[in-house]
């Protein structure tokens, strides 16, 4: 081993702790300009909300009733999810940096995550028709449904398309669609409505993930 290997070995490991913390501003920047804050926020308010909804079985008309508002939280808390994906920038930002598809994946995972995480600790509240299985499969779908409309409307008005579904989810639910495409109608251990949200939050995080949203700096 030289010294010249040495020397570089040792530049390499003096380097490595501002790689670190250039990469952890790089992740807080692109954080705070999706509003991650803000959506966290709205996130917990969609759980603080369903925790009554289910403690005091709001809904009528047996689980079918009783699974409407939830529905509608999970939406709202899509909706919230696929609204962070508005670029404030435009294609300025598109044509800087490498790790910005990196960087709208983890945020959209990450998101995902807390809201999935917190709507289970809410449902601990009282008992959720069709469980936290079907609550993580619903949530999944929809926010996949709200990915893809930011990809082809736009952040802002990505919360479209998870309003209007969870409107035709409140159809489905009363009139016992049996489409796998209307998941929320389906129960808890069925294949095909599982398989059908998981492939639309997929395609979601794929778009998102490549493309971003799509938005103009002057939007």
């Amino acid at each position: 081993m030289t010294s010249a290997s040495v020397r570089q070995r040792a530049s390499g490991a003096a380097r490595s702790p501002g790689s670190v913390t250039a990469a952890t501003h790089l992740a807080r920047l692109h954080l705070i300009s999706r509003r991650a804050p803000a959506a966290l926020i709205a996130l917990a308010v969609c759980a603080a909300v369903l925790w009554p909804a289910l403690h005091w079985r709001w809904g009528a008309g047996g689980a079918a009733g009783q699974r409407q508002l939830p529905l509608l939280i999970e939406a709202a808390a899509s909706a919230v999810i696929a609204v962070t994906t508005y670029n404030p920038f435009g294609e300025a930002e598109r044509a800087s940096g490498r790790w910005l598809p990196w960087l709208r994946l983890g945020t959209a995972l990450a998101l995902s995550a807390t809201a999935a995480g917190l709507l289970a600790v809410a449902a601990t509240s009282g008992r959720l028709p069709g469980g936290v299985p079907q609550m993580l499969r619903d949530l999944a779908g929809v926010t996949g449904i709200g990915l893809i409309c930011a990809a082809a409307l736009g952040g802002l008005l990505a919360w479209i398309g998870p309003v209007a579904y969870a409107v035709l989810g409140e159809f489905a639910l009363m009139g016992a669609w049996t489409s796998p495409w209307m998941w929320p109608a389906r129960p808890p251990q069925d294949r095909g409505g599982a398989i059908c949200a998981c492939l639309l939050f997929a395609a979601g995080l794929a778009l998102t993930t490549a493309r971003g949203s799509r938005d103009r700096a002057d939007d």
